[in-house]
């Protein structure tokens, strides 16, 4: 496999907030279409690790690319091309689902704006609901939306963090037979 077969390469990230070290001698290589997970307990650094990988987050010391793009360099390239799914819902509440869609689109610079969110709203069914307040929605259809949401600008890579956390058996399944599909494109 060469480097740039990997959508991540990185090698021996740490993180410290403080005193307190989060992440240490994180090291990982992912191969293009490749579904990976981190497993550990809560508080193990999963979500700093994901934060460094897409750009939020700087690491202290190590080295990587995502995207064949430096971690640590390059972060903004990572960010136009990176979808992120939040582990807690981090969309507008007081707007409807059409219209953080909109929104997004608006952050991410899209053109046919109408189009990709109506594209959205039909493959992650959520057309009937559009107009719905995100705020009134099950953590099942919050979900949706914040698939939707991260996948709205067809990033190359999708981070997701604890995306079934909080849902029932039927919608865990629907939701991982979703991300398997996209896995294929």
């Amino acid at each position: 496999m060469t480097t740039s077969d990997l959508v991540i390469d990185v090698k021996d990230l740490n993180k410290s907030f403080g005193d307190k070290r989060v992440v240490k001698d994180f090291s990982i290589q992912v191969p293009r279409g490749r579904i990976t997970g981190f497993l550990g307990p809560n508080g193990s650094g999963k979500t700093t690790t994901l934060r460094m990988l897409c750009g939020l987050l700087t690491p202290d010391s190590g080295s990587g690319t995502c995207l064949g793009f430096d971690i640590i360099r390059e972060s903004d390239e990572i960010k136009l091309r990176v979808g992120y799914m939040t582990q807690k819902f981090s969309l507008y509440e007081d707007l409807t689902i059409e219209e953080n869609l909109m929104f997004m689109a608006r952050v991410h610079g899209l053109d046919r704006r109408h189009e990709r969110v109506t594209e959205a709203l039909e493959r992650l069914g959520l057309l009937e609901r559009r107009k719905q307040l995100a705020g009134k929605l099950s953590g099942r259809w919050k979900q949706r939306l914040a698939l939707a949401a991260a996948t709205l600008h067809e990033p190359q890579l999708l981070l997701l963090d604890e995306p079934t956390a909080g849902v029932g058996p039927k919608a865990r399944r629907t939701f991982w037979d979703e991300i398997h599909a996209l896995s294929t494109q």
